[in-house]
């Protein structure tokens, strides 16, 4: 399922699109200031946010350059063509002028997750002294290479492209389920303990924390 944020104080708006997006299957968070935004932003990670720009605390325009790697359709009254094109170059994948349509806003939004979709993966992650190969799915710590299991793989590579998150196990079980269907809830405590178990056999060194009752994250080395 899906996952995405509304950054926006207007309980009305708010409401009408965590209503309709609800019913189109997508799972809706919420946040009604933009340093509540940033606090959830460095806990999860929305696959989609719907960025309002008058927001108290922090203004939508000073929230968008701490948004990274994930699609943000700015939906504003601000019809002024500078605003447009400002965000547009400042990382923002698309604008929506407020009164909008919904059929058009939900259209927008399936367009930009299809995209981010279909982004090509890095042909390398890496984090402190790990490498991730996401082609040959081969993990290395100073050249010493680490086979992984298929579901091993898949939890790696999703801790390593959120480095400063944790990502919960319900998040976890969610976006690897794709690659790994025989990943259960019962089964993943017993697949995050082998692949630490592999990693910390290189150097002594644990790469990966269980976040007690939330889930995991990579451990800063």
């Amino acid at each position: 399922m899906k996952r995405i944020l509304i950054i926006d104080d207007d309980m009305h708006i708010g409401n009408m699109l965590e209503e309709t997006l609800s019913k189109e299957g997508y799972h809706v968070l919420r946040a009604y200031s933009g340093t509540e935004a940033l606090l959830m932003l460095s806990k999860s990670r929305p696959d989609l946010v719907l960025l309002d720009l008058m927001l108290p605390g922090l203004a939508g325009e000073d929230v968008l350059p701490h948004i990274k790697g994930i699609p943000v359709i700015v939906v504003s009254a601000r019809a002024d063509i500078d605003d447009k094109v400002d965000l547009l170059l400042g990382g923002a994948v698309d604008y929506v002028t407020k009164p909008f349509h919904m059929k058009e806003l939900l259209a927008r939004i399936s367009v930009h997750l299809r995209n981010a979709q279909n982004l090509p993966v890095p042909c390398e992650l890496a984090y402190a002294d790990i490498v991730l190969h996401t082609d040959t799915h081969l993990a290395k710590i100073n050249n010493a290479e680490i086979k992984l299991t298929r579901t091993e793989y898949a939890i790696l590579k999703l801790l390593m492209q959120n480095p400063a998150q944790v990502i919960t196990k319900s998040l976890l079980l969610d976006r690897i389920s794709a690659d790994t269907p025989d990943c259960t809830e019962s089964s993943l405590k017993m697949h995050v303990s082998n692949l630490r178990k592999k990693l910390r056999e290189i150097n002594g060194k644990d790469y990966i924390e269980s976040v007690w009752g939330i889930g995991f994250k990579m451990r800063a080395i």
